[in-house]
């Protein structure tokens, strides 16, 4: 009888075909979706092969800078590595779910920037007493984050959950496609299993925050985290705390620069909004960044490397973003001008739907 193991479930022909589906997901009509789905069979089942007999090896990824408005290198993987990162990430995330905190929100089914934006409205009302008393946020974020996190300490923590030698040698396989100045650190931006792993190694501090600490409000989203409390001086505590732990446990620090403690009266930076008690507004450089990226989808509209599908769906996730904070008349204009593009595409009922549902409150 054959015993099913964790790589044999990886490895299986239904899990290889659900990586595929939520790898091109949002990139149909992309070039290197389309060449790699002209001979779909053959090509997963020779990365399944490869995979099989341990032959698997990533290719090179294709590094690229982005300012938006801070600059930013982005390594980006082959699309068939994609694969494999969706392959592995689908069969181990429920062995660590299930010990991650309530208020972790990055790349989590059920959470997101919303959810962790909500969860801070809920806060900062309980840690004012409805805004009757006096509250004070530390918020922080870790320096380079992904580009210092430690390999030798991210594999121990994987190393707890999972077992499987033959999956503990393709984690190893994708983390050292990376190089960094410093040999065995460092996970790239814009990686599937970048993400996952970032809530692994900072489940660490999750737990040291909420248990240790006993903070008891605290949210993060990757590694952006906030805690608010009555007391400014517990607060510088908690500050000096989490960066001496960061440090000796983590291999990792508290930025300088932007981990500070503010009145919650004055607005907090988080998320890309400035959240105040009574209400909120988006940041400047992150309504800058969403017209780029909309001019740069726009532009691939036209010339067909975007279908309408994929076009419409961006508007309506920044539409479900921006309503979460006082964009009433940012959202009209921005409906308003692109009304004549939808509408080449799909009917005036559809167009109107998008536009009256981006003008509700």
């Amino acid at each position: 009888m054959e015993i099913i193991t964790l790589y044999s479930k990886l490895c299986s022909k239904e899990n290889i075909i659900l990586a595929f589906e939520r790898a091109r997901k949002h990139k149909t009509t992309k070039d290197y979706v389309l060449d790699f789905s002209k001979n779909l069979k053959e090509n997963l089942s020779d990365l399944r092969n490869e995979l099989v007999f341990y032959t698997y090896q990533p290719r090179p990824l294709e590094t690229f800078i982005l300012r938006d408005p801070k600059t930013r290198k982005i390594s980006k993987s082959d699309f068939r590595d994609r694969i494999i990162h969706h392959a592995l990430c689908n069969i181990i995330e429920p062995f660590f779910e299930s010990i991650f905190i309530f208020d972790s929100y990055a790349n989590r089914i059920g959470k997101g920037t919303l959810k962790a934006i909500e969860r801070f409205d809920i806060f900062k009302r309980k840690v004012s007493q409805n805004y009757t008393k006096d509250a004070f946020v530390l918020k922080a974020d870790i320096r380079h984050y992904f580009e210092t996190v430690d390999h030798k300490i991210l594999k121990s923590l994987i190393r707890k959950r999972i077992e499987d030698e033959r999956v503990l040698w393709l984690i190893n396989k994708i983390l050292s496609n990376y190089k960094t100045k410093i040999k065995d650190k460092g996970m790239p931006l814009g990686n599937l299993t970048s993400q996952f792993f970032a809530n692994v190694y900072l489940n660490e501090l999750d737990q040291y925050a909420k248990h240790t600490l006993k903070a008891k409000y605290y949210i993060r989203y990757v590694d952006d985290f906030v805690i608010l409390d009555r007391s400014k001086k517990k607060l510088y505590r908690f500050k000096k705390d989490i960066d001496s732990f960061l440090k000796e446990k983590l291999k990792l620090e508290l930025h300088p620069d932007k981990s500070r403690i503010i009145p919650l009266m004055n607005g907090t930076e988080f998320l890309g909004m400035r959240i105040f008690p009574h209400h909120r507004l988006l940041r400047k450089k992150n309504l800058r960044k969403f017209k780029n990226k909309l001019n740069a989808m726009i532009r691939e509209y036209r010339v067909g490397e975007m279908n309408y599908e994929e076009f419409y769906e961006f508007l309506e996730g920044w539409i479900a973003y921006a309503k979460n904070a006082n964009t009433y008349n940012l959202r009209g204009k921005v409906l308003k001008d692109l009304e004549q593009i939808l509408s080449k595409e799909t009917s005036k009922k559809e167009v109107n739907i998008l536009l009256k549902n981006s003008l509700c409150f």
